[in-house]
């Protein structure tokens, strides 16, 4: 058969255009049969041989030689944890073994093992074989109902269909990002704050506004400094709790004050709660959703920390919109999105409901009464160290402390206090700088009780090393 080329337009219902000899096409190739309207370009043509195949009839190249670069996104890409530890001289001493109080995993060391019924739940699931295939992008319509069920009540009730379940806590707050903002947006973000937020909005084309957190206030709000950053360009406003960096858990009443600002200016809000569930004793942790009617929000929570698995990579999207402000269109974006990758672990999903279900009381009360524990040692063994002030935490697995640099000439910065901290004395803290709040410097608690002792131990001889007196106490 003669191979010649037809160009044919899309119009409407119907499918036009012209053969090689100006002959109509009428929606029909040369043998009589339907075009399936595959190899549509962009000008709304499509390039179909009459035996079937599909090529451009002229394929024209523009270039003359090998040119492959990065996206713009991959070039505004930058987590500030790695540019700063990355460039950092990190050689410990020898004569010491490693204690690395810098990452916030808290399987690192074993101490910290999830639950037999979680490992039942899954193992359960995998036995099943019902969770071998593919999951719908938004997760499982039954495990999405679990996920409502565990966290609804009703001052913020959920169905399943408020439920998008994602890979791990990162994902949904990516989506979340992606869905409220465009490129020239602005967000408000936490400082000290988790810094994966900066990474995602500004790869996006989305500017970060910085609002203050206050350790004088237990790292309350600046509520003056955060609602000064809000223009008609601001599309989100990020408020994580309990904290990563600080451990800090905000109050009802201090809750309140923040939703009264974003219901004031009209600014719906991502609430990062993956941290919501451990809260030491006598501290409460409402869900900001529990709170407000008025305000819509869009809370990213999983399993990584609650129940130490962080890497069965399982979080989920709570959407929480009584007033319908977001309405059919943010829950379809957020489907759209979710459609990019396929979502959440099949088999993860299918272990949700053991997990919610039999994991006994105990196991979360073993686990923040040691990380409660841990801080206590830590924050009492630091706040006797001259130069250094701790901040105690309330939740979470960190702990802050502020480095008197003016008591320590020696170093220029956190980056470089920490960094000899860990040639001289082989204990690892990441500065603050990787939060946008430097001269501090965030511990993680999850070692083995033993390890923080050794830890505490050796900053304050550190500390005793390099510390000197400002000249004005000696003249007192």
């Amino acid at each position: 058969m003669d191979n010649k080329s037809y160009v044919v337009q899309m119009s409407g219902n119907g499918v036009h255009g012209k053969g090689p000899n100006g002959t109509g096409v009428n929606g029909k190739s040369a043998n009589g049969k339907s075009l399936s309207g595959k190899g549509l370009n962009s000008h709304g043509f499509h390039h179909v041989s009459v035996n079937g195949s599909l090529y451009p009839a002229k394929a024209k190249s523009r270039r003359r030689m090998w040119e492959v670069k990065p996206s713009e996104m991959a070039n505004n890409t930058l987590n500030p944890i790695r540019a700063i530890v990355d460039g950092m001289k990190i050689t410990p001493n020898p004569e010491k073994p490693m204690i690395a109080l810098s990452i916030g995993d808290p399987t690192v060391f074993g101490n910290l093992p999830t639950d037999e019924a979680v490992l039942h739940s899954l193992k359960d699931a995998i036995d099943s074989q019902k969770y071998n295939g593919y999951a719908p992008s938004v997760g499982y319509l039954k495990s999405r109902q679990v996920v409502a069920n565990f966290y609804s009540c009703p001052e913020a009730p959920l169905e399943a269909e408020d439920v998008i379940l994602t890979s791990g806590c990162s994902q949904a707050i990516d989506l979340c990002i992606s869905v409220l903002c465009n490129p020239g947006d602005n967000i408000l973000v936490p400082c000290p704050g988790f810094s994966l937020y900066k990474t995602l909005a500004v790869s996006m084309g989305i500017q970060v506004k910085l609002y203050n957190l206050l350790p004088e206030k237990s790292w309350e709000v600046d509520l003056q400094h955060m609602e000064s950053l809000i223009d008609e360009r601001t599309s989100c406003l990020i408020v994580t709790n309990p904290s990563n960096p600080c451990g800090s858990v905000f109050t009802k009443e201090h809750l309140q004050q923040i939703l009264r600002v974003a219901s004031k200016h009209c600014v719906p809000i991502l609430a990062d709660e993956i941290y919501s569930d451990m809260v030491f004793p006598g501290c409460s942790c409402p869900s900001m959703a529990s709170l407000s009617s008025s305000v819509p929000i869009l809370s990213c929570g999983g399993l990584a920390k609650r129940w130490l698995v962080p890497g069965w990579r399982m979080g989920w999207i709570l959407i929480h919109d009584r007033n319908d402000i977001f309405g059919s269109e943010i829950r379809q974006g957020l489907v759209k999105l979710s459609q990019r990758i396929l979502g959440a672990c099949s088999i993860v999903q299918g272990a949700l409901e053991g997990i919610f279900n039999n994991t006994p009381q105990s196991f979360y009360s073993r686990t923040i009464e040691f990380l409660k524990s841990n801080s206590e040692m830590c924050f009492n063994e630091l706040s006797t160290v001259p130069g250094l002030n701790p901040v105690m935490p309330s939740g979470a697995m960190y702990l802050m402390v502020g480095i008197d640099m003016n008591h320590f000439p020696e170093f220029k910065n956190d980056v470089d206090f920490t960094e000899r901290l860990v040639i001289d004395q082989s204990v690892f803290c990441l500065p603050a700088s990787a939060f946008e709040y430097p001269n501090f410097f965030r511990i993680v608690v999850t070692v083995p009780q033993e390890m923080m002792a050794e830890a505490c131990a050796r900053i304050r001889g550190f500390c005793q090393r390099y510390y000197r007196p400002r000249s004005c106490d000696l003249d007192q």
